[in-house]
Protein backbone atom coordinates (compact mmCIF):
# COMPACT_ATOMS: atom_id res chain seq x y z
CA UNK A 1 0.00 0.00 0.00
CA UNK A 2 3.02 2.29 0.11
CA UNK A 3 2.76 2.82 -3.62
CA UNK A 4 -0.67 4.37 -3.04
CA UNK A 5 0.94 7.19 -1.00
CA UNK A 6 1.44 9.12 -4.26
CA UNK A 7 -2.35 9.46 -4.45
CA UNK A 8 -2.56 11.67 -1.36
CA UNK A 9 -3.20 15.40 -1.50
CA UNK A 10 -1.88 17.52 1.39
CA UNK A 11 -4.47 20.25 1.86
CA UNK A 12 -3.27 22.05 5.01
CA UNK A 13 -0.81 24.36 3.22
CA UNK A 14 -3.16 25.21 0.38
CA UNK A 15 -4.80 28.61 0.09
CA UNK A 16 -8.54 28.96 -0.30
CA UNK A 17 -9.58 28.47 -3.91
CA UNK A 18 -9.05 25.98 -6.71
CA UNK A 19 -5.98 23.79 -7.13
CA UNK A 20 -5.30 21.13 -9.76
CA UNK A 21 -3.49 17.80 -9.34
CA UNK A 22 -2.68 15.11 -11.91
CA UNK A 23 -2.15 11.41 -11.26
CA UNK A 24 -1.24 8.52 -13.54
CA UNK A 25 -3.19 5.32 -12.93
CA UNK A 26 -1.30 2.30 -14.29
CA UNK A 27 -1.06 -1.45 -13.73
CA UNK A 28 0.81 -0.99 -10.44
CA UNK A 29 -2.20 0.91 -9.05
CA UNK A 30 -4.55 -2.01 -9.71
CA UNK A 31 -2.03 -4.52 -8.29
CA UNK A 32 -2.52 -2.93 -4.86
CA UNK A 33 -6.18 -3.97 -4.74
CA UNK A 34 -6.99 -7.65 -4.21
CA UNK A 35 -9.88 -9.13 -6.21
CA UNK A 36 -10.06 -6.12 -8.51
CA UNK A 37 -12.23 -6.32 -11.63
CA UNK A 38 -9.59 -4.35 -13.48
CA UNK A 39 -6.05 -5.71 -13.66
CA UNK A 40 -4.45 -3.47 -16.29
CA UNK A 41 -5.02 -0.01 -17.61
CA UNK A 42 -3.52 3.33 -18.47
CA UNK A 43 -5.49 6.31 -17.21
CA UNK A 44 -4.89 9.93 -16.32
CA UNK A 45 -6.75 11.35 -13.33
CA UNK A 46 -7.06 15.13 -13.04
CA UNK A 47 -8.37 16.30 -9.67
CA UNK A 48 -9.54 19.85 -9.17
CA UNK A 49 -9.55 20.60 -5.45
CA UNK A 50 -11.57 23.60 -4.32
CA UNK A 51 -10.72 24.50 -0.74
CA UNK A 52 -13.28 26.51 1.21
CA UNK A 53 -13.53 27.50 4.87
CA UNK A 54 -15.54 24.47 6.02
CA UNK A 55 -15.21 21.95 3.21
CA UNK A 56 -13.23 20.68 0.24
CA UNK A 57 -14.81 19.89 -3.12
CA UNK A 58 -12.96 17.34 -5.25
CA UNK A 59 -13.83 17.17 -8.96
CA UNK A 60 -12.42 14.08 -10.69
CA UNK A 61 -11.90 13.68 -14.44
CA UNK A 62 -10.47 10.27 -15.32
CA UNK A 63 -9.68 9.42 -18.95
CA UNK A 64 -7.87 6.56 -20.62
CA UNK A 65 -8.44 2.85 -21.11
CA UNK A 66 -8.60 -0.36 -19.11
CA UNK A 67 -7.98 -3.87 -20.44
CA UNK A 68 -11.04 -6.12 -20.35
CA UNK A 69 -12.03 -9.47 -21.87
CA UNK A 70 -15.04 -9.55 -24.17
CA UNK A 71 -17.97 -11.50 -22.69
CA UNK A 72 -19.03 -12.62 -26.17
CA UNK A 73 -15.81 -13.80 -27.88
CA UNK A 74 -13.37 -13.80 -24.88
CA UNK A 75 -10.83 -11.63 -26.74
CA UNK A 76 -8.91 -8.99 -24.76
CA UNK A 77 -9.64 -5.41 -25.77
CA UNK A 78 -9.10 -1.87 -24.42
CA UNK A 79 -12.23 -0.24 -22.96
CA UNK A 80 -12.13 3.54 -23.19
CA UNK A 81 -13.25 5.45 -20.10
CA UNK A 82 -14.19 9.08 -19.55
CA UNK A 83 -15.33 9.55 -15.95
CA UNK A 84 -16.42 12.75 -14.23
CA UNK A 85 -17.26 12.56 -10.53
CA UNK A 86 -17.44 14.87 -7.52
CA UNK A 87 -16.66 14.21 -3.86
CA UNK A 88 -17.19 16.53 -0.90
CA UNK A 89 -15.03 16.47 2.23
CA UNK A 90 -16.23 18.41 5.26
CA UNK A 91 -14.18 19.66 8.20
CA UNK A 92 -15.85 18.46 11.40
CA UNK A 93 -14.94 17.06 14.80
CA UNK A 94 -17.85 14.64 15.00
CA UNK A 95 -18.19 11.62 12.73
CA UNK A 96 -21.11 11.83 10.31
CA UNK A 97 -22.23 8.23 9.79
CA UNK A 98 -25.63 8.86 8.25
CA UNK A 99 -24.27 10.49 5.10
CA UNK A 100 -21.97 8.24 3.07
CA UNK A 101 -21.57 10.81 0.31
CA UNK A 102 -19.51 13.22 2.43
CA UNK A 103 -16.04 12.47 3.80
CA UNK A 104 -15.42 13.84 7.28
CA UNK A 105 -12.01 15.40 8.02
CA UNK A 106 -10.90 16.17 11.58
CA UNK A 107 -8.49 18.79 12.92
CA UNK A 108 -5.66 16.25 12.97
CA UNK A 109 -6.10 15.40 9.27
CA UNK A 110 -3.72 17.22 6.98
CA UNK A 111 -4.02 15.20 3.78
CA UNK A 112 -6.63 13.19 1.90
CA UNK A 113 -5.94 9.86 0.19
CA UNK A 114 -7.91 9.70 -3.05
CA UNK A 115 -6.73 6.22 -4.17
CA UNK A 116 -9.88 4.45 -2.90
CA UNK A 117 -12.05 7.02 -4.67
CA UNK A 118 -10.21 6.61 -7.97
CA UNK A 119 -10.44 2.82 -7.64
CA UNK A 120 -14.17 2.97 -6.92
CA UNK A 121 -14.94 5.33 -9.81
CA UNK A 122 -13.04 3.14 -12.29
CA UNK A 123 -14.62 -0.12 -11.11
CA UNK A 124 -18.13 1.31 -11.10
CA UNK A 125 -17.65 2.48 -14.69
CA UNK A 126 -16.75 -1.02 -15.95
CA UNK A 127 -19.60 -2.11 -18.24
CA UNK A 128 -21.87 -4.82 -16.87
CA UNK A 129 -21.54 -6.75 -20.14
CA UNK A 130 -18.17 -6.07 -21.75
CA UNK A 131 -18.23 -6.56 -25.51
CA UNK A 132 -15.51 -5.58 -27.94
CA UNK A 133 -17.86 -5.33 -30.92
CA UNK A 134 -19.94 -2.42 -29.63
CA UNK A 135 -20.65 0.53 -31.90
CA UNK A 136 -19.58 -1.38 -35.03
CA UNK A 137 -15.97 -1.74 -33.86
CA UNK A 138 -14.99 -5.33 -34.61
CA UNK A 139 -11.24 -4.74 -34.63
CA UNK A 140 -10.65 -6.85 -31.51
CA UNK A 141 -13.32 -9.54 -32.07
CA UNK A 142 -12.21 -13.16 -32.27
CA UNK A 143 -13.96 -14.21 -35.50
CA UNK A 144 -13.19 -17.93 -35.02
CA UNK A 145 -14.88 -17.94 -31.62
CA UNK A 146 -17.97 -16.15 -32.95
CA UNK A 147 -18.24 -18.63 -35.87
CA UNK A 148 -17.96 -21.57 -33.46
CA UNK A 149 -20.67 -20.10 -31.24
CA UNK A 150 -23.00 -19.63 -34.22
CA UNK A 151 -22.49 -23.25 -35.33
CA UNK A 152 -23.20 -24.54 -31.83
CA UNK A 153 -26.31 -22.37 -31.55
CA UNK A 154 -27.61 -23.60 -34.93
CA UNK A 155 -27.02 -27.27 -34.00
CA UNK A 156 -28.70 -26.77 -30.65
CA UNK A 157 -31.80 -25.20 -32.27
CA UNK A 158 -32.14 -28.10 -34.73
CA UNK A 159 -31.91 -30.67 -31.94
CA UNK A 160 -34.53 -28.84 -29.88
CA UNK A 161 -36.98 -28.78 -32.78
CA UNK A 162 -36.58 -32.52 -33.39
CA UNK A 163 -36.79 -33.42 -29.74
CA UNK A 164 -40.18 -33.27 -28.02
CA UNK A 165 -39.94 -32.37 -24.37
CA UNK A 166 -43.09 -34.15 -23.22
CA UNK A 167 -43.79 -37.79 -24.30
CA UNK A 168 -47.57 -37.17 -24.10
CA UNK A 169 -47.32 -35.07 -27.27
CA UNK A 170 -45.87 -38.10 -29.09
CA UNK A 171 -48.91 -40.12 -28.05
CA UNK A 172 -51.21 -37.39 -29.36
CA UNK A 173 -49.40 -37.37 -32.70
CA UNK A 174 -50.07 -41.12 -33.08
CA UNK A 175 -53.81 -40.50 -32.81
CA UNK A 176 -53.75 -38.65 -36.16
Amino acid sequence: MKSLRIYTIPFTGLKLGKHQFEFDVTDSFFDEFDYSLVKKGNLKCVVELEKQETLIILNFHITGYIDLNCDRCLAPYPQLLDIKEQQIAKFSEEEIDEDEEIITLGKSDHEINIAPLIYEYINVSVPFIATCGDEGNTEYCDKEMLDSLEKLAANNNNEQEDEIADPRWEALKKIK
